[in-house]
């Protein structure tokens, strides 16, 4: 069912003056964005008539525009995402985990989205498969699923990692499972300094070997002095790596994916209203809590989209990824030794045919099945049903 208000909304009515106001300082992908979101289930992108093979009620459904940035167009890209995942799930606890940059490297990353986001990727897991191997900790290779965030439930530019981690692993010479406690599984204090280390050792490489960029009120940070002189503070600071209780077995786990993996910069379902005062929606400040956490802002709608498309990612980028025992190369091999190690049976190969993702949703009126009659082409309107004249002393058929 539409949303009452979605994204979609906002950008094709305030889109054009927003591309006008800002010509020549929106990227060609930014651009590209946003055309994607506005032509999303329209007219301009085709689609197809159904029918119900019962009743004979048919309806036009419009071609999504599959952007990743789209709110409209995540559901089906997670459920299949997730149909894949549930069959890697082990019989253990899942920890969730989460690596957060601070404020003067979130500034850095901002010009540098590209190499600094990969860095985080890096540098997060590389802490959490060293420390966890680590016979002062859990002695153990663990596997990690990492879904890379940018933004803050203001929209503002928040670059974290939030971690997926089976509360055990696999011993060196992979002969033992090895099972974290109950409620621990890595020193987050640990983790936090590790992390602050690696992450700012190969930033600062980066700078060395000219691969960031600055440009605007940044652009003194080109200068080395000053650019090590913007980090220093950080050098001092905690950096915010935390740990939450493990899930509720499995089905938990797949439930926070759901809400993660394929989750866009805001969803329509917080948006409120939309008007000459601008754009009204929901957001969480974490710095309260109990219902005072719950909070309303409003934004003037080119300041809405510029907060929406800083969240813009980079043509190509991964922004889900998987270490450790869960790396791509190696996973149906090390999931198979420690199920085998755990003493649980694989789970049962499906052989029942996966219905595609556009399969039509069933008939409206009677629940029947829904085939696709016409298929036609951006902007072209598909013809009508026929209409059948009953003549005279003659029944319609």
């Amino acid at each position: 069912m539409r949303a009452s208000l979605e994204v979609a909304d906002i950008f094709r009515s305030a889109g054009p003056q927003y591309r006008a106001a800002h010509a020549g300082h929106l990227s060609l992908h930014q651009l590209k964005v946003m055309s994607a979101i506005e032509q999303c289930r329209t007219a301009a992108l085709g689609g197809h008539v159904e029918a119900c093979t019962d009743c004979g009620h048919w309806r036009i459904a419009y071609n999504s525009c599959r952007n990743r940035h789209c709110p409209k167009c995540q559901g089906a890209a997670a459920r299949s995402w997730l149909a894949e995942r549930e069959a890697d799930l082990l019989p253990v606890g899942y920890f969730h985990v989460v690596f957060t940059l601070p404020a003067e490297v979130a500034t850095i990353a901002f010009h540098n989205k590209a190499i600094v986001y990969d860095l985080l990727f890096r540098a997060a897991s590389e802490t959490m498969l060293t420390i966890a191997a680590d016979p002062k900790h859990l002695g153990a290779r663990i596997g990690i699923t990492a879904v890379l965030h940018t933004w803050g439930s203001a929209l503002t530019h928040h670059p974290h990692i939030h971690m997926i981690v089976p509360g055990g692993g696999l011993s060196r010479d992979g002969e033992r499972w090895i099972a974290a406690r109950p409620a621990f599984l890595l020193p987050v204090r640990v983790l936090a300094k590790l992390f602050r280390r690696l992450f700012l050792s190969r930033l600062i490489a980066l700078f060395d070997t000219g691969r960031l960029a600055f440009f605007g009120a940044h652009a003194h940070l080109a200068d080395r002095r000053t650019f090590l002189r913007h980090l220093a503070p950080t050098r001092k600071t905690r950096w915010i790596v935390y740990a939450k209780p493990p899930f509720a077995g499995p089905e938990a786990v797949l439930a926070y994916l759901s809400r993660y993996t394929h989750r866009v910069a805001i969803s329509n379902s917080r948006l409120i209203c939309f008007n000459d005062a601008g754009v009204t929606f929901r957001y969480k400040d974490y710095r309260r809590t109990g219902a005072g956490r719950q909070q309303v802002m409003t934004l003037d709608a080119h300041e809405f989209m510029r907060r929406f498309l800083l969240h813009t990612l980079p043509k190509g980028f991964h922004r889900i990824r998987h270490y450790g025992l869960l790396a791509s190369a190696t996973r149906k091999a090390n999931l198979a030794r420690a199920r085998e190690l755990l003493g649980v049976t694989p789970p049962p190969v499906d052989d029942a045919p996966i219905a595609p993702p556009d399969t039509p949703p069933p008939c409206p009126c009677c629940g029947g099945t829904m085939i696709i009659i016409e298929t036609f082409e951006g902007w072209r309107r598909p013809r009508p049903p026929p209409i059948v004249i009953a003549l005279p002393g003659r029944m319609a058929s």
